[in-house]
């Protein structure tokens, strides 16, 4: 059953229905596609052979005003199949809307909504008339493909946003101009931190050595951690033989989402002469691979495949894949040995480069990739310990949290959907675990919310959920209890009975991946990190060159005392080398002049600050700016 719409959505959706009359006010050849609510507002997609430009939107803009102004009512129609085709047929957007009529099963309601001229295929719901919608904007225009397939033909984005009031559309555009300024592809580019290059692959991050420095950073505060809590680190290989990950679920359960299999060398040559179409050969594989097919295309270069029509084509798939998790090779090192109940738990922790098939159209920046690396652990233990090594790995989170001063945070508890085939195992020990969650989240001191069918396949998680400096949500560090896949690899421990028993298996992933993780850092401060995170800490800023070699032997100390500092030996006024390392985010800048040079000191001016914020020793500059980086602090400035 379709899910009641908030006021909200309701406004939004209107708003969409709106945006649509406009545009084939104005573009009456323009064939509509879908135009739904979204959590930040709405959108409409359109094919257009005319590309849309800035200036057209103002225009639809200005359009939608008049149609606002009309207070047209929205009336809703129900019709039968065959009536709702009259009717897509007769406004000439069968193109597209047929498809969507297709979608909708058998026996469910068919409902249209008109708004003046304007009709749509549409379940619903709206506002009474376009009058309430007081308070919008049109924002930007974007290419997506059709369903989201890029095999599909692109269409153009309409993105915009309505609130019920003026006020909260002013806060929410201010907000987008201070995402803007955050946007960590655009930090990122300027401070050279990483690179996303065609020749490469979108969604594959290219770390350039300023940003493998706060990535080391993290994994080493993280590292430190994880053996003050008694983990093992371990390394798996990127690629594993396709049965592990049949055997664990990830393939048929998120097998839209990975790559194409990567077949043994021998079986394109077990491709028998009789010829059939890449077409079939895609239908045949379908189930197993959708991608697998082309694969073999691309390899063998031909437009026709030969397979023997009575060879089961699974077998083709007798080969590796790019791992999607790292789980199931951190349960075959679990299982490489015998163990006993009193050598639980046994936490396994590894940085695992993972890899999943995004759609093109749904990568962003470092936040949503093709490849990642996911601080990942494994915990096997006992169903008796598994309080306590939850409460562990939620300790770790909150502290990773509280070093990198984000403080506002939500907990969201994932559970599984009984009506749902995506989940797998026993019931009675899902209600185990998810209890155990729920313990667990009730003891943080944060509200959590409970939501069904978003546990992962295996077993319920805590996720939490945090909010950055401008008020925007991402989900970050996840813990998840897993009795399933035990079970399916028939792990065991020995115990105090001196029988075997499944151990329970926690997954855990305080920062859950480094290269979202990292895009979210640049963005929640803005490419000023805190000293122990920068990748340059320390610029020295000699005033002449009567002051080069002091300004060498100070660089040289600091280096010395395991402190990234770099000198500006530019030949300028000096209020353009504070301006560069101001722009290149630098958080201290050691000033060096003939009086500091004469005292054996240096002055002391940072990021924040706005002028000279003091004069010390060479000595003490050094070991106060070692105490602020072992203490991870996050600002600063004068207290130097």
């Amino acid at each position: 059953m379709k899910a009641q719409m908030t006021p909200l959505e309701e406004l939004r959706h209107s708003a969409s229905h709106v945006l649509a009359t406009a545009v084939l006010r104005l573009f009456p050849e323009a064939k509509l596609d879908i135009g739904p609510p979204t959590d930040n507002g709405f959108y409409y997609d359109l094919d257009l052979d005319q590309k849309l430009s800035a200036e057209d939107l103002e225009k639809i803009e200005a359009e939608m005003k008049s149609v606002i102004k009309e207070n047209q009512r929205f009336e809703r129609q129900e019709v039968t199949r065959d009536e709702a085709v009259e009717i897509i047929k007769g406004c000439g957007q069968e193109r597209y809307k047929l498809g969507r009529l297709a979608d909708i099963p058998e026996g469910d309601a068919i409902s249209f909504y008109r708004n003046g001229e304007f009709i749509d295929l549409c379940a619903g719901s709206h506002v009474n008339y376009t009058k309430k919608i007081k308070a919008f904007k049109l924002l930007s225009i974007a290419g997506a493909y059709h369903r989201g397939n890029e095999k599909n033909k692109q269409l153009q984005r309409i993105y915009g946003t309505a609130f019920p009031n003026k006020e909260e559309l002013e806060q929410y555009l201010d907000a987008l101009e201070q995402a803007k300024a955050r946007d960590h592809r655009k930090i990122g580019r300027d401070l050279k931190l990483f690179v996303i290059d065609e020749d490469v692959g979108q969604g594959l991050i290219l770390w350039t050595p300023k940003g493998s420095i706060i990535r080391q950073e993290l994994q080493t505060f993280i590292g430190d951690e994880l053996r003050k809590q008694g983990y093992d680190q371990v390394f798996t290989p990127h690629i594993g033989k396709l049965a592990l990950y049949k055997t664990s679920g990830h393939f048929p359960y998120y097998k839209e989402s990975q790559f194409p299999a990567i077949a043994e060398p021998d079986a394109l040559e077990r491709i028998a002469h009789e010829g059939c179409s890449c077409a079939e050969l895609t239908a045949r594989l379908e189930a197993v691979s959708p991608h697998f097919a082309e694969e073999i295309n691309r390899r063998t270069g031909r437009e026709t495949i030969g397979i023997e029509r009575t060879m089961d084509p699974t077998k083709l798939l007798d080969g590796f894949m790019l791992k999607p998790m790292n789980c199931p090779h951190h349960i075959k090192i679990f299982a490489s040995q015998q163990h006993s109940y009193r050598d639980l738990p046994l936490r396994l922790a590894e940085f695992g480069t993972v890899y999943r098939w995004e759609q093109s159209g749904e990568l962003n920046g470092m936040t949503r990739v093709r490849g990642f690396t996911q601080d990942d652990a494994h915990i096997f233990c006992t169903e008796d310990q598994v309080s306590d090594e939850v409460m562990g790995c939620l300790s770790l989170v909150k502290t990773v949290l509280t070093t990198l001063g984000m403080h506002d945070y939500r907990v969201r508890v994932g559970l599984r959907d009984p009506d749902s085939s995506k989940f797998t195992g026993d019931a009675e020990k899902w209600d185990k675990a998810e209890d155990a969650c729920r313990r667990a989240a009730s003891t943080l001191g944060v509200p959590f919310t409970e939501e069904p069918g978003e546990a992962a396949f295996y077993g319920p998680k805590i996720d939490f959920v945090v909010k950055d400096v401008i008020g925007r949500e991402w989900q970050l560090g996840t813990v998840q209890i897993d009795y399933v896949l035990p079970v399916r690899f028939d792990l065991s421990y020995i115990g105090a009975d001196n029988q075997p028993h499944h151990p329970v298996m926690i997954h855990r992933a305080p920062f859950g991946s480094m290269e979202r993780f990292c895009g979210v850092l640049i963005e929640h401060f803005a490419g000023n990190f805190p000293l122990w995170l920068s990748p340059e800490q320390v610029r020295v800023l000699p005033i002449s060159d009567k002051t080069a070699d002091y300004a060498n032997d100070l660089l040289a100390k600091l280096k010395d005392a395991g402190i990234r500092a770099s000198i500006d030996r530019h030949d300028e006024k000096f209020g353009a080398k504070i301006r560069r390392a101001e722009m290149d985010h630098v958080p201290v800048m050691l000033v060096c002049g003939e009086k500091e040079a004469e005292a054996g000191n240096v002055s002391i001016r940072s990021r924040i600050g706005k002028g000279i914020e003091g004069t010390v020793s060479v000595d003490e500059a050094i070991a106060t700016l070692k105490s602020k980086i072992a203490a991870k602090a996050l600002a600063e400035g004068n207290s130097l």
